[in-house]
C-alpha cells in the first residue's frame, strides 16, 4: 500500500501527532511519501524521530497512490486537493487544528482510526467541485481550475459595492449589489456561505447554493438552485479590476471580464469511518440545536 502524505507546522503540539502518523503506517509496512516542503520541515524539527529521514519525498503525485493524508486542519484538506486533482485518489483528513469540519479524524484517535482504515473499515463521501471560465477566454488565471468550497467575487481596494449581474443557464437572475457574491458546493456551504447566512446542505445533495456578501437589499436572500446549472458573473464597480477566488487560492480580474461557474467533471473521495455521519459532525463541530434545556 502507498500513501501520499501532506501537511502544515500551524498547530500547537502537532509534531507527537505526526510521529503516531508515521509510527502507524510504517507498522502496517505502508510505502510512506511525503510532500517535499513537509518532509523537511519533519527532517529539521527534533521531536521527530529522525530514522524516518529516508522517505521519499514527492511534489506532485500520480494515480499510483491509495491514500492521501493531509494533517492539519480544513485549509490544509483543501490544500490536499490541489494535489489529488482528478485523480480519485481518496483522502484522509485527520485534524490537529481547530474545528476540523472536513478533516474528521481527531488527533487523540489517529492510531485508532488508521488502524480501522487500512483495515478497510471505512466508507468514500463523494464531494463534487467547481469550475471556472472566462469570457473573454484569455484572461483566466488558474491553473488549477478547481474548488471543492466555493466560488467567490469580492470587491478590491475600495469600500464601495461591487456589481454582480448574475445568471442561470443564460436566463438573468438578478443584479447583486454588495461586497461580492458566494457559489458554494454542500461542502462549501459549512463555511464562508454559512457564515455570511447561506444554507446548511447535506454533502450528497446535488445542489449549489449561490450566497450573495453584504447585499444592499432586503429582499435578497441565499438561492439552492440544481448543480448541473451554469451560472454566469459579470461584475462592475468603481475599481477597475475585482477579486475571483477558487477556495484559498485569490486572483484578479478587470471589470466586466465575465466567469462562468458550472460543476467540475470529476469528484473527490473523502475517508469517513463507518460511525462518522454529517448529522453527528453539524452536532459536535457546529454545536447543532445546542440548547442548555437538553
Amino acid at each position: 500500500m502507498k500513501i501520499g502524505i501532506y501537511g502544515q507546522f500551524y498547530h500547537e503540539d502537532s509534531e507527537q501527532y505526526i510521529q503516531y502518523i508515521l509510527d502507524t503506517l510504517q507498522k502496517r509496512d505502508v510505502h510512506i511519501v511525503i510532500e517535499e516542503e513537509f518532509l523537511k520541515d519533519i527532517n529539521k524539527n527534533e521531536e521527530i524521530s529522525k530514522r524516518f529521514t529516508s522517505l521519499k519525498s514527492f511534489k506532485s503525485i500520480d494515480s499510483s497512490y491509495d491514500f492521501f493524508i493531509g494533517i492539519g486542519g480544513d485549509g490544509t484538506i483543501l490544500k490536499s486537493v490541489t494535489f489529488v486533482g482528478d485523480l480519485g485518489i481518496p483522502i484522509i483528513g485527520i485534524n490537529t487544528g481547530r474545528l476540523g469540519f472536513l478533516a474528521t479524524i481527531q488527533k487523540e484517535k489517529i492510531t485508532e482510526c488508521l488502524n480501522h482504515i487500512l483495515s478497510g473499515n471505512y466508507y468514500l463521501s463523494e464531494r463534487s467541485l467547481l469550475t471556472v471560465s472566462t469570457d473573454p477566454e484569455d484572461t483566466w488565471v488558474f491553473p488549477l481550475n478547481f474548488a471543492l468550497n466555493e466560488v467567490a467575487v469580492n470587491r478590491k481596494n475600495t469600500t464601495s459595492m461591487i456589481k454582480v449581474e448574475t445568471k442561470i443557464n443564460g436566463e438573468p437572475l438578478t443584479s447583486y449589489w454588495s461586497d461580492g457574491l458566494i457559489v458554494s458546493t454542500p461542502t462549501g456551504s459549512t463555511g464562508y456561505s454559512l457564515s455570511c447566512g447561506g444554507p446548511i446542505i447535506d454533502p450528497k445533495t446535488q445542489s449549489l447554493v449561490i450566497t450573495p456578501i453584504a447585499p444592499h437589499n432586503l429582499s435578497v436572500r441565499p438561492l439552492i438552485i440544481p448543480d448541473n446549472c451554469v451560472i454566469s458573473l459579470t461584475i462592475s464597480g468603481r475599481e477597475k479590476s475585482y477579486l475571483v477566488s477558487l477556495d484559498s487560492r485569490i486572483a484578479t480580474l478587470e471589470n466586466h471580464t465575465t466567469i462562468i461557474i458550472k460543476k467540475a467533471p470529476f469528484k473527490i473521495n473523502l475517508v469517513q469511518l463507518k460511525e462518522d455521519r454529517f448529522i453527528k459532525t453539524l452536532r459536535e463541530k457546529l454545536l447543532w440545536g445546542e440548547d442548555k434545556r437538553n
